[in-house]
């Protein structure tokens, strides 16, 4: 099978969200999946997009503050490391369960790990962060405590990810935070391979064109940079 890897590099929070929400629609065009790394030129925290702004914007100090297509919590990118997954209609993920999905992309990262000697595994059940205060409520942050089919190192979670699904396709927007020193690259090389040995997988180098750039930059100027979106709710 032949899918598409994109390696974009660092960008900022609304450009990297505009990229990930175009993805999928490039993935229809080929009719492939699409793989993409991506890192931060600044700290920032991305949201579900169902959740309320004012909420988020009193859980963490991180900004800017940019929703996400996908839903989900809150999420630190200060530390992290990023990817997104987009796959067409045309191809089996599609038709999969949410929570099927979830587990499928989690199983590759957990390999992906394996490979590099490190030992993970996948949450069997959920298990909510302690709160001191019964009557409080705190908005979801992805890195307290953990859901179904996260990964866990030692017990803690070092992986999430949200989704979304349109007529374009499924886009998975994923996190890591890594357990122990270890370089990017060579985590990002063990996913390739490990897509390379698991799924049969023959990589393509992508590059966008013109069309695609545009599409990004409009929906950054149009959408993903303006407060009229991120506090919507």
């Amino acid at each position: 099978m032949r899918w598409f890897l994109l390696n974009s590099g660092a960008g900022g929070a609304a450009f990297n969200m505009a990229l990930d929400e175009a993805l999928p629609v490039l993935a229809s065009q080929f009719g492939k999946p699409v793989l993409r790394f991506y890192c931060w030129t600044e700290p920032a925290a991305t949201f579900g997009y169902f959740q309320k702004y004012s909420e988020v914007e009193q859980a963490t100090p991180l900004r800017p503050l940019i929703r996400r297509s996908t839903g989900g919590g809150i999420v630190p990118h200060d530390a992290d490391w990023t990817y997104s997954f987009a796959v067409p209609p045309n191809h089996e993920w599609y038709s999969l369960a949410a929570i099927e999905s979830y587990h499928q992309i989690h199983a590759w990262i957990q390999s992906a790990f394996a490979r590099l000697k490190i030992e993970t595994e996948i949450a069997s059940c959920c298990r909510k962060p302690k709160v001191e205060n019964r009557n409080a409520e705190i908005p979801a942050a992805c890195f307290i405590g953990y859901e179904k089919f996260d990964l866990l190192w030692h017990g803690k979670k070092i992986a999430g990810a949200a989704q979304r699904r349109s007529k374009s396709g499924l886009l998975v927007q994923g996190s890591v935070q890594t357990p122990v020193p270890l370089s990017r690259n060579d985590w990002q090389q063990a996913m390739v391979e490990t897509a390379r040995e698991k799924f049969s997988v023959d990589w393509t180098e992508l590059k966008p064109d013109e069309g695609f750039n545009a599409r990004v930059q409009s929906l950054v100027t149009g959408k993903y940079s303006h407060d009229g979106f991120n506090r919507k709710r």
